[in-house]
């Protein structure tokens, strides 16, 4: 028998204005439930209002200015708690107005076009339980056991259309609010790598289908890679980080300047169809689309997962979450889709989403930790950068001791002070992240961190030039800077002088050998400070290589010069 418990909490949350509010907690079996109790209907009414004020909001941050606030999980629980109100006071909920069920990615910079077909989202699962559920409905509404499921990674982009007439690509789109989106043919037309026509198949069960038009839906996002050499430049420019792929892909998608797209490195990937004329190109199978549109030489999902019955399928996605952290590409969960298309009409859609797909969201691995000091480095640019050293903490396999903190100002705004309690994410899977404070467990001996005023290497006063977040070290002979600059010219992405790493650069540094970078075109053997037993060896390696880079193309001593705004395809 379900117990219902009813609690009162001083705030709904700090996102909403404060007030008292009831809710009721239904315990039963599997787990919890909120659920509101009665409640006057002026209250219900004030929380409805609200929800849908807060959600509208979050969703103006995360399709149209891509800088979400708050995780997909805590969205979705937003979501999830407004239906519930939805539910109890129905009539209460017809008075408020409605927020729209598929987020509106339209930026207001682009002519919009109108989809032939609806682009729709998706209903979310963040449990065992959900997906068992949802395989459940399916099969009820079939009346079937033991349907198979495609299992596909879910990248963590932006969604897109791209149309192509009589094989040739005339239009994308963005989802926009699912019925029309930004035209954004001309950045989607500048990823390296997407045809501009589609290829016949040769064999198969398409051989030779070519659609008169046909609308390819798939994900434009950004290669871990390319998202962390972007990061390294902006950070040498002294520009805000950007927070994850998804905002990376978002935001360049919005910029008038399509050749930020290649700058960018975006890549795109397709694994769905709108409109299709004729139909005798569209598979019969899920498995199928996966193979046509390789067939047509798009750029498609590697590897997808086939699953007969429920619990194939919750293996399958457990594969798919243990194999992500050896994905080239974001991915923040797994879609499962029925196989036959067949029956994927006769499932149907709802309002915003189809019945016969979930995308299960996989968790983000969180730790908490101790802040156990802040310590600044100084880049090749001068950029004082924070890093939070942490108590040693193992999150998705590795150990996690240091985390940025990217600015000043995100020090600021997090409240964060020495000997507080944090909270660390991997950003993107590879990047450690300070996400939150836990407050509750702050020590009183916890306190504010006062950022230096001056260089922590060469004493210089630090400044900001106007417009800009980072805080500078404008020191010509700052020594921590030529480290930097060294290191940054010598890389394998610069003239790639092998054997010069970080602590043999600091030897010269310190002993006055080099004091820029034509010094290393000077130096002697004995100038060499070798680490290892065979100083003679070691030091006649070191300067082959230097030798050698001198015949480095030129577009990587353009590159490793580190001129500020000029990258490795600006080089090029």
């Amino acid at each position: 028998m379900a117990v219902r418990v009813f609690l009162v909490a001083e705030n709904f949350s700090r996102h909403f204005r404060a007030g008292l509010w009831v809710v009721g907690l239904v315990l039963a079996g599997a787990g919890a439930q909120v659920v509101p109790a009665v409640m006057t209907p002026s209250a219900a009414r004030e929380e409805i209002a609200a929800l849908r004020i807060e959600i509208a909001r979050h969703d103006a941050l995360y399709h149209r200015q891509a800088a979400p606030e708050i995780s997909d999980g805590d969205y979705d629980g937003l979501k999830r708690k407004l239906r519930e109100w939805e539910q109890t006071y129905p009539e209460i909920a017809r008075e408020v107005p409605a927020v729209a069920e598929v987020g509106d990615d339209r930026s207001g910079l682009f002519q919009t076009y109108r989809h032939r077909e609806r682009m729709m989202s998706l209903e979310k699962a963040y449990t065992e339980a959900e997906l068992r559920a949802f395989s459940a409905r399916v099969e009820k509404a079939v009346g079937k056991r033991e349907l198979a499921f495609v299992v596909e990674p879910k990248f963590d982009g932006l969604a897109v259309s791209v149309t192509f007439e009589q094989g040739r690509l005339v239009r994308a789109v963005t989802r926009g609010n699912g019925i029309e989106g930004d035209d954004v043919t001309g950045h989607v037309l500048a990823i390296t790598g997407l045809p501009r026509t589609l290829r016949v198949p040769g064999q198969g069960a398409g051989a030779g289908v070519m659609p008169a038009v046909i609308e390819v839906r798939g994900e434009v996002y950004v290669p871990f890679a390319e998202f962390q050499r972007v990061n390294v430049e902006r950070e040498a420019a002294g520009e805000t980080r950007f927070a994850n792929p998804r905002n990376l892909a978002a935001g360049t998608l919005r910029q008038l300047d399509a050749s930020e797209v290649t700058r960018r490195g975006l890549a795109v990937v397709f694994y769905g169809i709108g409109a299709c004329d004729p139909l005798t190109a569209y598979p019969t199978t899920q498995y199928g689309l996966h193979e046509r549109i390789r067939a047509w030489g798009l750029p498609g999902v590697e590897e997808v997962w086939r699953a007969m019955g429920t619990d194939a399928l919750w293996r399958a996605v457990q594969t798919v979450e243990t194999a992500r952290a050896s994905f080239a590409f974001p991915t923040d969960g797994a879609v499962v889709k029925l196989d036959e298309m067949a029956w994927q009409r006769e499932v149907g859609v709802g309002e915003s989403a189809p019945r016969w797909a979930v995308a299960y969201k996989f968790a983000s691995e969180r730790a908490e930790t101790r802040l156990r000091a802040i310590t600044i480095q100084v880049g090749r640019t001068g950029v004082l950068t924070p890093v939070a050293e942490l108590e040693p903490v193992t999150l998705a396999g590795s150990k996690v001791a240091r985390a940025t903190l990217h600015n000043r100002d995100e020090i600021t705004r997090r409240d964060l002070r020495v000997g507080d309690f944090v909270y660390v994410e991997k950003a993107g899977e590879i990047i450690p992240a300070l996400v939150g404070v836990n407050r509750a467990r702050r020590p009183a001996e916890a306190v504010p961190f006062v950022f230096p005023t001056v260089c922590p290497a060469c004493h210089t006063p630090v400044v900001q030039r106007a417009g800009e977040v980072a805080v500078r070290c404008p020191g010509a002979a700052c020594p921590a800077q030529l480290r930097r600059r060294i290191e940054h010219f010598a890389s394998k992405a610069g003239v790639d002088i092998e054997g010069l790493g970080p602590v043999r650069i600091e030897g010269l540094v310190e002993r006055g050998v080099v004091k820029e970078l034509a010094d290393l075109y000077r130096l002697r053997r004995e100038d060499v400070a070798a680490l290892g037993k065979n100083v003679s060896k070691s030091a006649e390696r070191l300067l082959g290589a230097i030798e050698a880079s001198k015949r480095a193309e030129l577009a990587r001593v353009i590159y490793g010069l580190g001129i500020p705004q000029i990258g490795a395809v600006a080089a090029k």
